[in-house]
């Protein structure tokens, strides 16, 4: 055990810039694949960008009260951009019954 942690005490952690980890924040939220895709793009550890968005989703009184509400509008922009995609593949299968019903009908 004294090799692994003298091993361990070597390696220094990847120190990314603030931009970098706000900037990847945002892409997880807005996009609509997992987070762990996201990092997996990004080259970053899953682990570390789920702590950067609990970092960054947190209020924290060194930041200013917009960047808190930006946040929250990404959260809402995600859930309405899910749901905006759901709500057009039922329109369009909807479209497609009355299609068929009107149909036969004739």
């Amino acid at each position: 055990t004294e090799k692994r942690v003298s091993k361990m005490s070597k390696e220094k952690p990847k120190i990314y810039p603030p931009e970098f980890r706000e900037s990847s924040v945002k892409l997880a939220i807005e996009s609509d694949q997992s987070i762990a895709q996201t990092a997996k793009e990004l080259g970053i550890n899953p682990n570390t960008l789920h702590t950067w968005i609990s970092k960054y989703s947190k209020p924290s009184q060194s930041r200013p009260v917009v960047k808190r509400t930006d946040e929250h509008l990404y959260d809402e922009l995600k859930r309405l951009k899910k749901e905006n995609t759901r709500l057009k593949e039922e329109r369009d299968i909807l479209k497609k019954a009355a299609s068929y019903f009107a149909q036969e009908i004739q």
